[in-house]
């Protein structure tokens, strides 16, 4: 497993994916990936994640957007130097897809929003890299 990271106005996201074979059902198109962010606070300010959002493609043509609050019903408040950590998961009809978004951040000292790239990663069940 590849951890991919990106970083924006001091913060750092880095992704780590697991193809979830217990939960696919290759016969019916149906394949299960879980992906752990870890979302670490590297500028001066302490910052909120508001808001996230989502693009996940499917290697049949088939592009998703999700938007929403938080991540996993939080929106973490990170001073500096601090990190937060969750696992959340995605589903594709195909055995190869991608991934890639953003956060939106407050900065709490002066109330500016910023955008933070989600780092584009694939998902790729183990059996296609044979």
């Amino acid at each position: 497993m590849t951890t991919i990271t990106a970083s924006t106005e001091g913060v750092r996201v880095s992704v780590l994916t697991e193809y979830q074979p217990e939960y696919s059902s290759p016969y019916q198109s149906h394949f299960v990936f879980s992906y752990r962010i870890r979302i670490e606070n590297h500028s001066d300010n302490t910052v909120q994640l508001q808001r996230r959002k989502w693009i996940i493609f499917d290697s049949n043509a088939t592009v998703r957007e999700i938007e929403g609050e938080g991540v996993v019903g939080l929106t973490p408040i990170l001073e500096p130097g601090e990190s937060h950590e969750y696992i959340s998961g995605c589903s594709l009809k195909s055995s190869i897809g991608k991934m890639t978004g953003s956060y939106v951040m407050e900065r709490l000292v002066d109330g500016k929003k910023f955008r933070v790239k989600i780092p584009e990663f694939g998902l790729i069940a183990p059996f296609r890299l044979n």
